[in-house]
């Protein structure tokens, strides 16, 4: 029986998720942006493994990335997050309330259709790993672990690949954002 060669990063994973992510929740207000540092610090850590990078003590390690992320974090002014997926339990905006009112007669309508075409192009536009990954999780609620039971892809790779989509759909969709929001 062939040994899974992402299981040492997925072990690593399950075991300091929880521990990491409370330990960024205590300096992140933002419950999305702790989440988006724990995936940035282990999408490090997958990419320090493929690139053999050697790590003497992966806990220091993980948490030395993660107060490295959480002050670049306050360091910058921060773009908008991705709004919660619908149906989730997240009490922020949804993309409903992102975009212009259905009723709003027609320069709102057509904005809103505007932008909806632009977030699916740019969805469309994603590598295929990359969008179903993102799909998945941000728009059906899926979690990585089920993701990773159904595919037989490590969660750690999952993780990766939807970080490297959400940073491709943020430089495609700030134009957009800039040009309707401000």
């Amino acid at each position: 029986m062939a040994l899974d060669p992402d299981q040492p990063l997925v072990d690593v994973v399950s075991r300091e998720q929880s521990r990491l992510l409370r330990f960024i929740r205590r300096r992140v207000p933002d419950a999305r942006d702790a989440e988006d540092i724990l995936q940035d610090v282990f999408a490090e850590l997958v990419e320090a493994n493929r690139l053999l990078m050697p790590i003497d003590h992966v806990t220091g390690w993980l948490f030395r990335v993660a107060r490295n992320r959480i002050t670049d974090l306050f360091r910058k002014k921060r773009p908008e997050p991705l709004p919660a997926p619908p149906g989730s339990d997240d009490d922020g905006p949804g993309f409903e309330e992102l975009l212009p009112a259905l009723d709003g007669g027609p320069d709102e309508e057509y904005t809103r259709q505007l932008l909806l075409e632009a977030l699916k192009d740019a969805i469309d536009e994603l590598p295929e790993q990359q969008r179903a990954v993102f799909v998945a999780h941000e728009i059906e609620g899926r979690s990585f672990k089920e993701l990773a039971d159904e595919t037989g892809v490590g969660v750690n790779t999952l993780l990766s690949r939807k970080h490297y989509a959400v940073q491709r759909l943020r430089t495609r969709l700030q134009a957009v954002h800039d040009e309707f929001m401000t």
